[in-house]
């Protein structure tokens, strides 16, 4: 009950909630301070680890475990509010005296610091309408929500936490025990010495809870289990609803009406804290949490009291309806059902709605109707997630289809070799992809759905054995050259075969073979080899073309020489036809002219052999009876000075 001091200010004394209200705020303080100090540790913590393993559970965990000390700090620091006002009360206050009026002796302030003044008394004004507790309230709950939202991920991988998860866990426990006694203490004070103590070991409880739950998780952290990772990241939902409960009480407090001299109330309380008891009766918290608030009795509505009674005959009605709404089923579209009445499959019901015996009388088993699906002949312990790429970016990473790179669906098999007539085997990697579907016939459906366990493994395990016999009689130049064509239609084939020979009911639309390549270590060495083979054929032919150029070169320097030899012989041979026909010549003019043509030829040859010499050859012996006669007008005269009256002419002398 609250007291007014208006009414009865006089009595508060002896009040023990009042006595002892200066012991209540020195013990709040203290443990509001070590909390908060340990839960700024626990952040700064989640901070650096984030930094460096981001991934990692520690920083959600350390992150929700430090929210839960906050909101446990909020529930201190509201409840060392109210101890302070009642410490407060109990004082004697002291009268200050008033300061002198000097407003008209000091000179009048500027415009800057008459707008200050009018903020700050606007805003303290407004900060004592809304109240410290409500401002700091306000201010925990925030900070707890934004805290756990930085650290909320529901996609973290498992881990094996190890030693340091040990380690955690022992210290998580330790600091629970604390906050156990704690709240065992809180728990044993009595409502007239400490309303607030019930309350805040209701938020102590929010802090345990929280800190067992975290000492499990890093306990039971291993790299197969995911549950420990989830849990860890979904503590941080109890101190976030708390933390919305405050947010939420401090904002509907600010249209409450202040009175400063009525006794506060503790704003922090919480609903969702007050569940956490043993055994759990959230009803009766609403109802004492309806009463205390706004004074409504649910005890006293005759509807609450007859839905009470009349509670169990409709909740058996309900449950016999829903047990008997089993025995309809709704098939999908893209689905089939296989009706077992009994445990015996009886019929194949197609899409739409169907009834029959409730469970587990009755049961329908969902079997795909046209469903296709793709399947790797191998895949991967990990296989990457694939990611949308942009139509102008770079392509993905599993379109990368070199040698050279190795490939998640990447299946190793043994082929057939043969090199300089020797047999041996190599090895190449291939993807190989089947697109099948379960037969749209109710056989195949039946055959399906009991004939196999999984049919991707079956599918797998078959496509290998037939890749295995299939490849054994291949070999890679055969594979990357003529043999690939029909290499997708052999093998889907054979394994849709063997598929009907177990009675599978699957049926195999495509086989798509998406690469065959040797291993990517082996790539750079068979890389080499088909340059070593392109190398050692251009040299072949580079040395094939050089023995061409070289025999022609021959045969040409020999038709030279033979053409040469044939002109020289036909140019002696025309040179010594014509000295025959001179010869032929002169020996007849010699016998028809006589000594006249041997004078002839000797003053030719005389002529031609003083053919650059001025001679002037005189013979009496030319002429025959006459004098000879010399023509001298071929003959220059020396070049002399013109004297007058000398005229040489040239003429002939005979």
């Amino acid at each position: 009950m609250q007291v007014d001091l208006e009414t009865e200010g006089a009595g508060v004394e002896a009040l023990p909630r009042f006595q002892r209200a200066v012991f209540h705020e020195r013990r709040l303080k203290r443990w509001g301070i070590g909390l908060a100090g340990l839960a700024g540790v626990g952040l700064v913590l989640a901070f650096f680890v984030d930094l460096f393993a981001p991934q990692s559970l520690w920083p959600a965990l350390l992150v929700n475990l430090a929210a839960a000390l906050l909101v446990l700090v909020g529930g201190l620091q509201a409840a060392g509010w109210v101890s302070a006002w009642r410490a407060g009360v109990l004082r004697t206050p002291e009268a200050a005296p008033s300061p002198p009026v000097v407003d008209e002796l000091l000179p009048d302030d500027g415009w800057y610091e008459r707008l200050l003044d009018g903020i700050s008394q606007r805003w303290s004004g407004l900060l004592a309408q809304i109240g410290a507790p409500t401002l700091w309230l306000g201010g925990w709950a925030l900070l707890v929500l934004v805290v756990i939202e930085q650290a909320w991920n529901l996609s973290l991988p498992a881990a094996a936490l190890g030693l340091a998860g040990n380690v955690g866990a022992v210290l998580a426990l330790l600091l629970a025990f604390g906050l156990l006694v704690f709240e065992r203490q809180l728990s044993q004070e009595h409502p007239g010495e400490w309303p607030e103590a019930a309350a805040l070991a209701q938020l102590a409880r929010v802090a345990i809870i929280s800190l067992v739950l975290a000492a499990l998780c890093l306990l039971f952290s291993s790299d197969t289990a995911l549950w420990p990772v989830r849990l860890g990241v979904l503590i941080g939902v109890l101190p976030a609803l708390v933390a919305l409960e405050f947010l939420l009480r401090a904002v509907l407090s600010l249209f409450s009406p202040r009175r400063e001299q009525l006794e506060p109330r503790m704003l922090a309380h919480s609903v969702v804290a007050d569940l956490l008891r043993w055994p759990p009766q959230p009803l009766l918290a609403l109802q004492h949490e309806l009463h205390n608030r706004f004074g409504i009795d649910l005890r006293q509505i005759w509807a609450f009291t007859y839905m009470r009674r009349a509670f169990l005959p409709v909740l058996l009605v309900v449950l016999g309806v829903g047990w008997l709404l089993t025995g309809l089923h709704e098939v999908p579209l893209q689905g089939r059902g296989i009706y077992e009445r009994f445990g015996k499959p009886v019929a194949v019901f197609g899409p739409g709605l169907h009834a029959g015996l409730p469970w587990p009388l009755g049961r329908v088993l969902s079997v795909e109707n046209g469903v296709v699906h793709e399947l790797a002949t191998s895949v991967g312990e990990a296989p990457s997630v694939i990611e949308p790429a942009s139509a102008e970016g770079p392509p993905p990473l599993v379109a990368n289809r070199l040698w050279d790179a190795s490939h998640v669906n990447d299946k190793s098999q043994v082929i057939a070799s043969g090199s300089a007539d020797k047999q041996s085997f190599q090895i190449v990697n291939m993807d190989v992809r089947f697109v099948y579907r379960i037969g749209l016939s109710d056989q195949a459906a039946l055959a399906a759905t009991y004939n196999s366990a999984d049919i991707p493994m079956l599918i797998r395990s078959t496509a290998s054995r037939i890749l295995v016999h299939d490849f054994a009689s291949r070999t890679l130049d055969g594979l990357l050259g003529e043999d690939r064509t029909s290499l997708a239609e052999d093998i889907g084939r054979a394994v849709q075969a063997d598929l009907e020979k177990l009675d599978s009911g699957v049926e195999i639309l495509a086989t798509v073979v998406e690469a065959i390549h040797p291993p990517a270590g082996a790539a750079n060495a068979y890389h080499g080899v088909q340059a070593a083979q392109i190398g050692a054929q251009a040299l072949i032919s580079r040395e094939r073309g050089a023995a061409s150029e070289q025999t022609n070169q021959a045969q040409l320097q020999a038709s030279i020489a033979r053409d040469q030899a044939t002109a020289t012989a036909h140019e002696v041979q025309a040179t010594a036809q014509a000295a025959d026909l001179r010869f032929s010549a002169e020996q007849k003019a010699y016998a028809s002219a006589g000594q006249a043509f041997v004078l002839e030829q000797y003053l030719s040859q005389l002529s031609q052999g003083l053919r650059n010499a001025k001679l002037l050859v005189l013979d009496h012996r030319l002429g025959g009876a006459s004098a000879p006669t010399l023509d001298l007008r071929t003959f220059t005269l020396p070049t002399e000075p013109s004297v007058p009256g000398n005229t040489a002419q040239p003429g002939a002398v005979h």
